[in-house]
Order: structure tokens, then C-alpha cells, then sequence
């Protein structure tokens, strides 16, 4: 089996999350595990074949857990299968609060010496 690199997790993630769908299937095996019948039945407009689909996507991107009792397969949400999107997330966001950090640092230290220059006169 090949090492999946983190950048295709996250994007195998991203495409999944992408998909309303999967959203909803992630939502409904968030805090419990469900059986693929109930899941199916939670869309009525699509066929159980589709929504089988959909959370084979879901477990390919490690989203979702699958544990086999005899016929039936029964799913449940993974949160360590959103690490990759949490760590991107993150590097965003730190960066970002980092330069804002700096520039309110400089601009209050700016304002702190003129500050002093007009006390000064």
C-alpha cells in the first residue's frame, strides 16, 4: 500500500466535506455509532446505493470508521480524520495572528514614543 501524503489527505478530506450529503452523514455518526440502514433512511430522496457512495467517500478520507456486524456495517465518525484540516487551519490562522501581533505591537510602541515626545515638550 502506498503512503498517502498529508496535502492528499487533505484534499480527500476537503473533497469529502465539500458533498451537503456527506456533511450530514458526518453530523449523524458524530456522537454515535449508526448502521448504514438508519443512515440511508436519514435520506429518503436518494437511493441506499448513493448514500453507500457517498460514505465510502467518507471512509476513504478516514472520516468515518466502518465496524462489520455479520450483513450489516455500522458507522461512526473519526475526528482524528479532520487533524490534516485542523493543522491547515491552524497554520493559517497563526500566521496570520502572528503579523497582526507584530503590527499592534509596532503601531502601540509607535504611539508610546509620541506618547513621551509630547510629554517631553
Amino acid at each position: 500500500m502506498n503512503a498517502v501524503t498529508a496535502p492528499e489527505r487533505l484534499d480527500s478530506v476537503a473533497h469529502a466535506l465539500a458533498d451537503g450529503t456527506r456533511r450530514g452523514l458526518l453530523r449523524l455518526v458524530r456522537d454515535s455509532e449508526r448502521p448504514a440502514g438508519e443512515l440511508a433512511a436519514a435520506f429518503p430522496q436518494m437511493s441506499r446505493p448513493a448514500v453507500s457512495q457517498h460514505l465510502r467517500v467518507l471512509h476513504d478520507a478516514g472520516l468515518v470508521s466502518i465496524r462489520p456486524d455479520g450483513n450489516r456495517r455500522f458507522y461512526r465518525a473519526r475526528a482524528e480524520g479532520l487533524s490534516d484540516v485542523w493543522q491547515f487551519v491552524d497554520e493559517m490562522w497563526t500566521d496570520r495572528l502572528a503579523r497582526l501581533k507584530a503590527v499592534a505591537e509596532r503601531a502601540e510602541h509607535g504611539a508610546s514614543a509620541r506618547e513621551r515626545g509630547r510629554s517631553a515638550r
